[in-house]
């Protein structure tokens, strides 16, 4: 960063690639002969060349790519060629070998690296390769928490620190910061990790998207002290990133406006970091870099009586907008402007015309609730004009298409995984344990799931006695049609003597492993002794797979329950490998049943990381009612709501009691709430906290319930499913759980109003193909009075050769929906005529 010595615009590169693949010039590129591009080159001019054989096969796709290139690399002063190699004239860099691409980086004619293969395979691999190169000094990478405590040291009282992490480099996030790092890599210090565990350690719980941080070293001088950090919150693009800098160049506060200029002519602000100027102007009149750079402007309004309180307060203002909005002391006093005398602060967005508002505001929270929502309001805005733009119905996956592409030059260990063909499967699955993974090389969620398993069998590699295999289906489609894969990806558990098992929960690795490992065990396990019973209630029996499993459970039964030990056996063969099950039905079971208060037929749920034991009386529950008292008895008292998990949670048709945060919430909160359940005071309602930082479409949420971002937190019962009321808790009132019970009293009472009723509008699919709950129903409902879990219900390859006609009329619902079809079914029965017109409106 500190090297005067070199300047970017000045100081050229040469970058040579080898490779074996040629085709004519496209676009803009030049060619050459290797003799005349050498000629070409000058000392301080910069040269990116790609070398071909000319009798090579063509690789138009990475010429396309290179093409791209050429316009931003020519904005950084490198020009572009491709040089066509031919028997004439030898050259080292046009190579013999036929089998691989190389890169080589040049300063001049000096070679300064190598690159390896495939690390140039897009646009934004070339230009963020070519300036990471060239930006040794500026950008430096780290790995450690240490070295960046080490870089901040050395830093403090001297420059600032632009910290970055990408998730890999080439990406169109390090292409972004390298473009940064050009134009102000001699004012701060750039510094880059790929390493998630060192994003972890500064405080960052989201690993899974590129972030900034901006490191306030400059202003420290004391070396004991830490740098303040001000993360950058919008994506990581060339123009954010200079949107986010140029405001942290900015002054912190505006202590005086001063009106510059003739009369009638726009007033420019000045700003002073250390005395201010009585004379203000009007806030409609101000011009900073925050309203050019598309960001508002917040006036503190002050007056001389309390003019250190309001200064103070503007700096903690400021500090909490830093890179959202500009922050300013406006002068009551001497203002041009009549300020109306209950008004404390004065808002303007950066659009023109606006006129300013002003606010009553009298916590510091509310000011920046106040700006952020108007931030999020815009950025939902933005969205809306886009989609209406271009409607695409027919882009579904594109997130999950742009990571496939950006990693497809990424080299997966295929050799962890068996793959198989239609003549090999057979014998192999049948030789021992595996797991098949089916998918089509041609689909962007099955190649993005392939690296999840190839994640997979690294976690499992000289561990597992499970073979891991794959088959892709786009080679093999009889094979998979006869293994009734009807779509991708999907993976089947085989092993000797049992019908096959479908995987049906996340496609991710950690849950496909806890999948893996829960079917070490024949669930239901047969407990035959008290004593391995009060084990297997402990966690002692299989201690090495609590981990993957924090509850067990057991059915205890008298010896001659014949039928309901029948149900419980197949409902605990549907749970498996997603709960550890066991059974115990002994002479003796009258000794577990009176020591836990449980009436036979019961289950025991031992919850191992509460320590607890918890009986649920079965009566005569069929196999499929097993199930869902399972499943819903492992739910949480009070969960983190997400994106993954609303669905399960909504299907209860209850009353959600939600309490919105922002990060982790109050341990005496989450006391207050376990204590109302636990006196089934909450019965009637779902009790759950929702984080806005993991879950951001919370903001969109909050959005439609009241006018601005309210503070936080905040507690709302939504009535989603009879009414679509929505109900606030007095954000005066501490929350506690007297204030909490007498709330919901006057609730129940009616006593309460809502502040809103959220609309009877229902979420349809953008397209029919794309209505996949209404699939979900229809399957459900062609088999309404079946008894036996049909998640337990694979037909191997040789009974569906015997009975194919007979199988294609029938299509095997997966546990989870089978599940949630029971549940409902029997709910709707329960609610009898109540109206369910609101259960599709927005939460």
């Amino acid at each position: 960063m500190m090297s005067s010595s070199f300047n970017l615009f000045r100081v050229g590169i040469s970058f040579v690639m080898m490779c074996i693949f040629c085709k004519s010039a496209v676009g803009s590129l030049s060619e050459l002969s290797p003799q005349k591009y050498f000629s070409t080159l000058q000392p301080g001019k910069a040269s990116l060349a790609y070398f071909c054989q000319a009798d090579s096969p063509r690789n138009s796709v990475f010429l396309v790519e290179l093409n791209e290139a050429v316009k931003p690399l020519q904005d950084y002063g490198i020009s572009v060629a491709k040089v066509n190699c031919v028997k004439e004239e030898t050259s080292r860099y046009c190579g013999k070998e036929k089998d691989s691409m190389k890169a080589y980086l040049f300063r001049g004619n000096i070679l300064l690296r190598e690159f390896p293969p495939d690390t140039l395979f897009d646009v934004n691999a070339i230009v963020a390769h070519v300036l990471f190169a060239l930006l040794f000094n500026e950008v430096k990478y780290i790995s450690t928490l240490e070295d960046l405590q080490n870089i901040e040291s050395a830093l403090k009282g001297k420059a600032s620190i632009a910290f970055s992490y990408v998730r890999a480099i080439g990406t169109p996030e390090h292409r972004a910061v390298m473009e940064a790092a050009f134009v102000y890599g001699t004012t701060y210090q750039f510094v880059l990790t790929t390493e998630t565990a060192l994003l972890e350690s500064i405080g960052t719980e989201d690993i899974k998207n590129a972030h900034l941080y901006f490191f306030h070293c400059k202003q420290v001088l004391d070396l004991t002290e830490q740098c303040r950090r001000t993360l950058m919150e919008p994506p990581l693009t060339t123009l954010n990133i200079h949107r986010f800098i140029k405001t942290m160049e900015a002054p912190l506060l505006g202590l005086g406006l001063c009106k510059i200029g003739a009369p009638g002519i726009k007033g420019t602000i000045l700003e002073f970091d250390l005395s201010w100027t009585e004379v203000a102007e009007d806030p409609q009149q101000v011009s900073t870099v925050h309203l050019q750079l598309g960001l508002p402007l917040v006036f503190i309004v002050s007056q001389q009586a309390t003019y250190e309180a309001d200064r103070r307060t503007a700096e903690w203002v400021a500090w909490r907008l830093l890179g959202k909005a500009g922050v300013l002391l406006l002068l009551r006093d001497s203002s041009e402007v009549d300020i109306p005398q209950h008004a404390n602060v004065v808002f303007r967005r950066a659009e023109e015309g606006v006129p300013v508002e002003f606010l009553v505001l009298h916590d510091v929270d509310l000011i920046i609730s106040r700006v952020e929502s108007n931030m999020h309001i815009e950025e939902i805005q933005e969205d809306e004009d886009e989609d209406m733009a271009s409607p695409d119905m027919d882009i579904q996956d594109d997130e999950v298409a742009e990571t496939v592409y950006r990693d497809r030059k990424r080299r997966l260990p295929l050799e962890l995984t068996v793959e198989l063909t239609e003549e090999t499967f057979n014998m192999t699955v049948v030789a021992s344990d595996s797991i098949v993974l089916f998918y089509a090389g041609w689909q962007a969620v099955s190649m993005a799931f392939l690296q999840s398993y190839i994640d997979l069998a690294i976690k499992l590699k000289g561990t597992s006695t499970m073979l891991l295999a794959r088959v892709n289906c786009a080679d093999w489609s009889d094979l998979c049609t006869k293994q009734n894969v009807t779509e991708f990806p999907v993976v089947k558990m085989y092993k000797e003597g049992e019908t096959p098992v479908s995987y049906t929960g996340m496609l991710g690795t950690e849950d496909l492993l806890k999948f893996i490992q829960l079917n070490r065990i024949s669930c239901p396990v047969n407990i035959t002794s008290v004593q391995e019973a009060e084990e297997y209630l402990n966690g002692e029996l299989h201690k090495d797979l609590i981990s993957y499993s924090s509850v067990s459970v057991l059915g205890l039964f008298s010896p001659n329950m014949t039928t309901v030990k029948e149900d419980f056996t197949e409902a605990g063969n549907c749970l498996k490998g997603y709960v550890i099950t066991g059974i115990y039905s002994e002479e003796d079971v009258l000794i577990l049943s009176n020591k836990y208060a449980a009436t036979l037929p019961a289950l025991l749920l031992a919850r191992h990381k509460e320590g607890k034991i918890e009986s649920i009386p079965l009566a005569n529950s069929p196999a499929q009612d097993i199930v869902q008292i399972i499943t819903n008895a492992l739910l949480e008292t009070f969960p983190e709501i997400t994106v993954e998990n609303l669905p399960i949670y909504l299907r209860l048709q209850k009353p959600l009691l939600i309490l919105f945060s922002e990060g982790s919430i109050n341990p005496q909160y989450k006391k207050a709430m376990l204590k109302l359940a636990k006196d089934k005071h909450l019965d009637s309602l779902i009790p759950c906290w929702l984080n806005l930082q993991n879950t951001p479409a919370g903001r969109g949420i909050l959005q439609a319930y009241f006018d601005a971002l309210p503070p936080l937190p905040l507690i709302v019962v939504v009535n989603l499913h009879s009414g679509g009321q929505v109900f606030a808790f007095p954000s005066d009132q501490a929350i506690k759980e007297q204030n909490l019970l007498l709330w919901l009293k006057k609730l129940e009472a009616g006593l309460e109003s809502h502040i809103t009723v959220l609309p009877a509008q229902e979420w349809k699919p953008p397209l029919p193909a794309y209505d996949f709950l209404s699939m979900m129903d229809a399957a459900a409902s062609h088999h309404p009075t079946r008894k036996d879990p049909e998640c337990t219900k694979e037909t191997d390859a040789s009974e569906k050769d015997k009975k194919q006609e007979d199988k294609s009329a029938i299509r095997k619902e997966p546990i989870e929906t089978l599940r949630i079809k029971h549940w409902n079914r029997s709910n709707w029965i329960k609610e009898g005529g109540k109206s369910f017109t609101h259960d599709n409106k927005e939460l």
